[in-house]
């Protein structure tokens, strides 16, 4: 009763403070950066980006955060009030923001930046028909689109700074296209037959995509579906009969699967190893390169070439991972 209760009276809140409270556009002084609040780091990153020093990005979900399941605080809804610019994933990344982020876009700036990707791009759900995958930045050139959209979003919003935005913006594809280049090489060396990606939950399909793996999830595309003891029987089952020699966990979805994985296949006389802990709805650790986009997916690819017998350097595309990371 007292979480209903709390509901009641944050929806109450949502009203009052999309309806009355003034903007950062109303209130900042002309030369002041934009305010502009993004859900998922990877949002953030690509605002901060394109940017530059004209905006001031603040991200609602941090290292570790699932976004299946996050849901607004009353301290969000304040900063989404009064931004600028709200930038969100959409596709129902943010399942339980989407109806408030819907009803804020009536009254306030607010941009779905990945639904502006064509359906013939995206991958179908695989619990809901009408929706779609929407984990689209585990394919460096998907997620290009989506800064581009960042880009004209800001651009939108501060026409004066449009040289700037653009700037920005064509250095960091220019990025991205090199990260793209380097995971296609490293990922291309592992062996056909090792091209297995089993994780934790179902986050890296556009990756399978991209690069020839066959992906398999323990859990759905969200995290917010159950595995049962019957599939993960199933998977022992694949892992022993396959002789897959490697899964992987992920910073944001509970190992507890994995490890009973792990522990099947063993009592099987199958040894499998955790080839390592990737970054899949959430980036790293803010203020290190893998709590950027580009260290995030450059961590990913190191980590799962390496694991699955391909050859990629221990520090990743630059030399810029984290030792151990």
């Amino acid at each position: 009763m007292r979480v209903l209760k709390f509901g009641l009276a944050l929806a109450t809140g949502i009203g009052v403070l999309v309806g009355l409270a003034p903007t950062n556009a109303d209130l900042r002084a002309e030369s002041a950066p934009l305010a502009v609040v993004a859900t998922t780091g990877m949002i953030a990153d690509a605002a901060r980006q394109v940017g530059g020093d004209r905006v001031d990005v603040k991200a609602l979900m941090g290292p570790g955060v699932d976004p299946h399941a996050y849901r607004q605080t009353r301290t969000d809804i304040a900063a989404m009030a009064g931004a600028d610019l709200v930038l969100w994933h959409g596709l129902y990344l943010e399942a339980q923001m989407e109806d408030f982020l819907r009803e804020l876009a009536e009254s306030r700036n607010v941009v779905a930046v990945a639904e502006t990707l064509p359906d013939t791009v995206l991958i179908g759900h695989d619990t809901y028909v009408d929706k779609y995958d929407p984990h689209v930045w585990m394919d460096p050139a998907l997620w290009s689109d989506v800064v581009i959209a960042v880009r004209d979003a800001l651009i939108d919003t501060h026409p004066e700074d449009r040289a700037v935005f653009e700037g920005n913006a064509a250095r960091h594809l220019e990025n991205i296209e090199a990260l793209a280049d380097y995971a296609s090489d490293a990922l291309g060396s592992v062996p056909t037959a090792g091209r297995v990606l089993l994780t934790a939950h179902d986050a890296f399909n556009y990756f399978g995509s991209a690069y020839g793996f066959e992906v398999i999830g323990i859990q759905g595309i969200s995290t917010e579906s159950e595995a049962g003891l019957n599939r993960i029987a199933e998977l022992v089952d694949l892992l022993v009969d396959r002789q897959i020699g490697a899964v992987f966990v992920e910073s944001s979805v509970s190992d507890r699967n994995i490890r009973a994985l792990v522990e099947g296949a063993a009592a099987r006389g199958h040894d499998v190893i955790v080839g390592g802990e990737l970054f899949s709805d959430a980036m790293g650790t803010d203020g290190t390169y893998e709590g950027t986009y580009l260290g995030m997916i450059d961590h990913n690819t190191t980590t799962i070439s390496r694991a699955l017998g391909g050859d990629a350097p221990e520090r990743g595309m630059n030399g810029r991972l984290s030792a151990g990371s």
